[in-house]
């Protein structure tokens, strides 16, 4: 049995803008800029991406022309290279007509002119920014978003390499965003009224196909599990968990063998049942007749499902279809993104813990993850093995996604830290999260944009990549100031 995340690659075109006049007034230009073209090409080589060059376009008669292999190309997200000085009539078609993102990039091969030995050939080779604010100006006469850009230089640069690194996992999320299938089954847990979504909204919106499933269809993979398959998925989960005592918490034991047993073959019936459905990602929550198989495996699903979410499969509880979106999109981003809201506040300290019980991306935590055997699931049927673990101590990420009264989504995104220290031992994943300019503020700030109460946990500062995302969606987006 093997699963396969989508490896189909972004899409990301490319095109050069030029002078056509300049070719027969300076002898060797053309072929000197198609070099710097081929220089920022192997930049994007470097970032797993399907890249499509569609080469020079000098004057606007080619660029209506190029336009129709652009749109033929299915194309993610295109940079226009801006190799020397060219007129705005290269661009303009292209810029009215197109829906995807568009970066302007202008990388000077020189980080300065030699002064001394200046001629108008070393400028116009250097000329990258020149017609960049025409460009900008022309975008914003056609009504269109002025796009976004990267102004550095062709060599030794980092911020453009960091730029270019960004922007092709931004592409990867628009890609994925737009091909993906997420299983659904049941309902929000008592009904959250943040959390009810409208399939056909998030196919508006994201592009991503909503598979409406039913909680027997894993069931029925669970009633195929062998024997042999259960012991090695138990050999796995223990090699991969610790099992410590329990500690404080009366609910809470060392994880016992009939638990590990349950868990290791819902795992196996969940991936099957992954498979079957070709799906990418699952929200849920089912209860099943009390005393039920059905709810022991319906109630079960944290184990294997936090092992799928840190395989690039996400998986969310409590039936949240807009906070699996959200960690879909941490994801592909590379970031993680774990299922997470907010716990009891530290107010010595100045921290508060961020966490959940259920399914988590155990990708990003920090040591060895912990099983404990539950007596119980608050809040929720059943009990079983629980997984509890902290997020990697350093940056971290939220993102909230809500609907709005008026029937469109909104992203809220904040940045903040996680740090050290002790985390309730409860199988729950907890973090300690320190917000700036002090927690009680910061949360504050975060209530007033209106979150749904879950959220995606990720690691590292994206707050900015994460709006852009929003924007090339045309999405509203805030992030929480922490001045």
């Amino acid at each position: 049995m093997k699963l396969n995340i989508k490896k189909e690659p972004q899409r990301i075109g490319v095109f050069g803008v030029g002078y056509d006049v300049y070719w027969r007034q300076f002898e060797g230009l053309l072929d000197e800029l198609m070099g710097k073209h081929k220089v920022f090409l192997d930049k994007l080589s470097n970032n797993e991406c399907e890249v499509i060059d569609f080469g020079m376009i000098d004057n606007p008669k080619k660029a209506y022309q190029k336009l129709k292999e652009i749109q033929a190309a299915n194309l993610d997200l295109i940079f226009c290279n801006m190799l020397t000085y060219a007129t705005s009539g290269t661009f303009g078609i292209i810029v009215k007509t197109l829906s995807i993102p568009i970066v302007i990039v202008a990388l000077q091969p020189r980080k300065a002119l030699d002064y001394s030995k200046a001629s108008t050939y070393m400028q116009l080779v250097n000329d990258d920014v020149c017609a960049v604010p025409e460009f900008a100006g022309v975008a914003a006469r056609m009504g269109k978003k002025v796009p976004e850009m990267i102004i550095g230089t062709l060599y030794d640069d980092s911020h453009v390499d960091e730029k270019i690194e960004e922007y092709c996992r931004i592409a990867k999320v628009l890609h994925d965003l737009k091909n993906v299938h997420l299983g659904h089954i049941g309902h929000p847990l008592n009904a959250m009224l943040d959390m009810h979504t409208d399939a056909t909204m998030l196919t508006s919106i994201f592009g991503s196909h909503v598979v409406q499933c039913e909680a027997n269809e894993i069931m029925s993979c669970y009633d195929t599990v062998t024997e042999e398959e259960i012991k090695a998925k138990e050999k796995l989960i223990l090699d991969f968990f610790a099992t410590p005592d329990p500690v404080s918490d009366p609910i809470s034991m060392k994880l016992r063998d009939e638990d590990l047993r349950v868990a290791a073959k819902v795992s196996i019936a969940l991936e099957k049942f992954v498979i079957e459905r070709d799906i990418d990602g699952l929200a849920y929550y089912y209860d099943g007749p009390k005393d039920s198989e059905l709810r022991t495996v319906m109630s079960n699903l944290i184990v294997g499902n936090s092992i799928l979410t840190s395989n690039g499969f996400p998986m969310c509880g409590e039936s949240d279809l807009k906070t699996l979106i959200a960690m879909l999109i941490m994801d592909r981003l590379g970031i993680g993104g774990s299922f997470a809201e907010f716990h009891p506040i530290d107010f010595n300290e100045d921290f508060v813990l961020v966490g959940h019980d259920g399914p988590h991306n155990i990708s990003i935590a920090e040591g060895k993850p912990i099983l404990r055997s539950l007596k119980k699931y608050h809040g929720k049927p059943g009990n079983g093995a629980g997984v509890e673990f902290k997020i990697k101590e350093g940056p971290i990420t939220m993102l909230s996604i809500n609907s709005t009264f008026d029937g469109k989504f909104k992203f809220i995104i904040a940045e903040g830290q996680s740090v050290k220290g002790a985390i309730p031992p409860t199988g729950n994943t907890n973090t300690r999260g320190h917000f700036k300019p002090d927690v009680r503020s910061f949360l504050y700030k975060w209530m007033a944009e209106g979150p749904t109460h879950h959220f995606a946990l990720g690691i590292g500062k994206h707050a900015k990549s994460i709006a852009k995302i929003a924007n090339y969606l045309n999405i509203e987006s805030v992030i929480v100031s922490q001045e």
